[in-house]
């Protein structure tokens, strides 16, 4: 049998073989990576965010924008005036002035169902209401209740105003 002096074995590498080629590799893999991320970055940096709809100062404003507004209301300030108040046009027929008052003052609470608000023409929701007569959600509606403000939160409506939204919404629930 003739013996070998070499260090390497029958089967393959040497440790030290073995060593180097995992260290090879191992640096290849990170300047691989090194790479990739270097192109990404420059491609990425070289593109031109002025010319994209989505990045103009418009578009930007209008993400960051709030999504809506908290008006508080402070009985004890001085009232407003019918002509500085939002209040129905008077050129307003008075068969579509319960529609007018509900767009707009109770659609905000009476749209959605804001804080138990029954929702417009949501009829198990309205009946039990409609079921205590129209004086009494006159009288809601006009004083206030619960989390709804008297006249919807703007004192210079009319009391008629407010019946006319009343029975639009009845009307609407029925």
């Amino acid at each position: 049998m003739i013996t070998s002096s070499s260090p390497r074995t029958q089967r393959g590498m040497s440790t030290v073989e073995s060593a180097i080629a995992v260290a090879v590799g191992a640096i290849g893999l990170v300047i691989g990576i090194v790479l990739i991320v270097q192109f990404s970055i420059s491609s990425y940096g070289s593109r031109d965010a002025s010319k994209e709809s989505s990045m103009s100062h418009d578009a930007i404003m209008a993400r960051l924008k709030p999504v809506g507004e908290i008006g508080m209301y402070d009985p004890n300030a001085p009232q407003p005036t019918a002509a500085k108040a939002l209040v129905v046009a008077a050129a307003v027929p008075s068969a579509n002035k319960g529609e007018a008052t509900f767009k707009g003052i109770c659609t905000g609470c009476h749209g959605a169902g804001v804080m138990g608000a029954p929702k417009f023409g949501d009829k198990a929701a309205w009946a039990p209401r409609i079921a205590k007569g129209l004086d009494v959600l006159y009288v809601s509606a006009i004083k206030g209740k619960n989390a709804m403000p008297a006249k919807g939160g703007n004192p210079a409506l009319a009391d008629d105003d407010i019946k006319a939204a009343v029975q639009y919404m009845v009307n609407a629930a029925k």
